[in-house]
């Protein structure tokens, strides 16, 4: 019953950890974002917000998974990204904080205010992120109070097989302290969790049985196998991503070994800062605030030493990973900035999502440069070449629409704030009218083809009115382009509002003046077929995107 009540409290520490996380990452929202994204002009400011980022969420695994999707999404150099993980670590250490708290004070009663507080704030639906944030806290002080309370039942401090276990270990032999280190890190890769990790190994020491020296190479290992996280994520991802995640790694490897090479005297270092004698053994009771105390000390020291480093780890990792050659992108249909793999946090995803649809836009954008040099193209073999293209760019917009949608169907599964989803239903209008601009570009291309083999020539004025016409599509797109890449804060509707009107009026002039011409006699009524289907297919371009413009306003 000791043994599932301990394991039963590791878990409840998870749940109430990542809770916590993801009730935080809801309130914060967009702002949070806005903040990595922004507050990296340089290694200072991203190791800065790396720090306070961390401690708001009291996860480094979810704000290294952030900053790794901004990385993959070019949102941040690799440069910015590595700064901001090594914040991340120092930001971590607040928890092996929390936890010593645990073990030395009573949290109970903090606990049931917290639950009661939190379910009346999530009944109240406006401050249920608050709720949710205050039941995280209630659950991970509970499952500390569990397993302080687990820790005194075993009673390991007089239990001789553990004793003698334990004691069996040399602690002066580096070999031993490579072995703990080891463990560590293996349990930490296991459990994906370096706070469980970590309310463990304060659990054994603060009983005595575990001799500090041990302990803090269980927390070494704790900080090597906390990398596996964004190793994991950024496995099926891109190469920059990758990169991102090897950096956090080698940052925490270097750590290690360099700790190592002073192992004692750093550690009696970190005691005396506690008023802690290793060689006494007693005083079980400031052995957790030393374990917090060295957390804070390694991560802190190693940021200082690494931050003037940062452009020579970017050199290694970029030569350890060096970026693969892909095929060119009109030949290979690939999602540039989704990774169905980075999807841990469902705010950032969006993003990744917002990124994506932005790209869309603008293949959409090179598909109608394809038509428009179709419809100037005059060599046989050049125009069915360029036909094939067009066919080929118009599967993979299909393709677009269905793994972006595929995406925020993923993303919308989870708890995601109001002003989140909204987004995604913007999103989901926004590739749907995009994949329709495609269709309508492909069948402008159809046109086209039906207009050559038919030897049908347009008169000069019908050349010149449908290049005008074209024109406007191409102002519209680009206009369209330019508001999906920024913040919609930052432009307006009405310059869409105004070419789609021209569009329109010049679409109803050429109408009518074809319906004047046939009937005059100035060409055949198939070319007069041929030139009012064109306009008419690019009026509906022009309707389309203003669709995609309204969808990206909230309209």
């Amino acid at each position: 019953m000791i043994l599932l009540q301990l394991l039963g409290s590791l878990g409840l520490l998870i749940y109430g950890m990542r809770m916590m996380s993801e009730a935080l990452q809801k309130m914060a929202g967009p702002q949070l974002r806005h903040i990595l994204a922004k507050m990296t002009t340089n290694r200072l400011t991203g190791m800065l917000t790396g720090t306070l980022v961390t401690c708001a969420v009291q996860s480094s695994s979810a704000t290294t998974v952030m900053t790794v999707s901004f990385e993959s999404a070019g949102l941040l150099t690799l440069s910015q990204a590595i700064s901001v993980i090594m914040g991340a670590n120092i930001g971590t250490t607040l928890t092996a904080w929390i936890m010593s708290l645990g073990y030395n004070v009573n949290l109970t009663n903090v606990v049931y205010p917290s639950f009661l507080l939190g379910i009346i704030l999530i009944y109240k639906k406006r401050h249920r992120y608050v709720g949710d944030f205050l039941f995280g806290v209630a659950f991970m002080f509970l499952s500390l109070v569990m397993l302080s309370s687990a820790g005194k039942a075993m009673n390991l401090e007089h239990n001789e097989s553990v004793i003698q276990f334990f004691a069996s270990f040399d602690t002066s032999s580096h070999l031993t302290i490579l072995a703990f280190l080891a463990i560590g890190t293996l349990i930490t890769c296991i459990v994906q969790s370096s706070a469980a990790v970590m309310a463990i190994t304060i659990l054994l020491c603060s009983t005595g049985v575990l001799p500090i020296y041990l302990g803090i190479a269980l927390v070494m290992g704790e900080n090597i196998g906390t990398t596996a996280t964004a190793n994991l994520v950024a496995l099926g991802s891109n190469t920059q991503a990758r990169r991102a995640a090897l950096a956090h790694l080698l940052f925490n490897v270097f750590g290690v070994i360099w700790v190592l090479l002073a192992f004692y005297p750093f550690v009696n270092m970190v005691c005396s800062l506690v008023g802690y004698d290793p060689s006494a053994g007693s005083q079980t009771e400031k052995l957790p605030v030393v374990l917090a105390m060295f957390h804070t000390c390694f991560n802190v020291l190693n940021t200082a030493i690494l931050i003037w480093l940062v452009p020579q780890m970017e050199r290694v990792v970029c030569w350890l990973l060096p970026m693969k050659e892909n095929a060119p992108e009109k030949e290979q249909f690939h999602l540039q900035y989704i990774q169905s793999n980075l999807m841990q946090t469902p705010e950032i995803a969006v993003l990744q999502a917002q990124k994506e649809t932005a790209a869309f836009g603008e293949r959409i954008y090179e598909m109608f440069g394809m038509v428009r040099t179709l419809f100037y193209e005059t060599d046989s073999k050049d125009f069915t070449e360029l036909f094939r293209q067009i066919e080929h760019e118009e599967d993979n917009t299909d393709q677009m629409e269905i793994e972006i949608a595929r995406y925020l169907e993923q993303v919308s599964d989870d708890h995601l704030s109001d002003e989140t989803k909204q987004k995604i239903r913007q999103m989901m209008r926004e590739i749907s009218e995009l994949e329709s601009i495609g269709d309508a570009c492909y069948k402008l291309a159809r046109t086209l083809d039906r207009k050559r083999d038919g030897g049908i020539a347009f008169t000069q004025h019908q050349t010149d009115q449908m290049q005008a016409l074209i024109l406007l599509c191409d102002k519209a797109l680009t206009q369209m382009n330019i508001i999906m890449r920024g913040h919609r804060s930052d432009h307006d509707i009405w310059e869409s509002y105004r070419i789609e009107n021209d569009i329109n009026e010049l679409r109803q002039r050429m109408k009518t003046e074809n319906i004047q011409a046939v009937n005059n006699h100035e060409y055949e009524y198939a070319v007069g077929t041929i030139y009012v289907d064109m306009a008419n297919d690019l009026e509906k371009m022009g309707d389309y995107i203003i669709n995609v413009v309204q969808a990206r306003f909230g309209k």
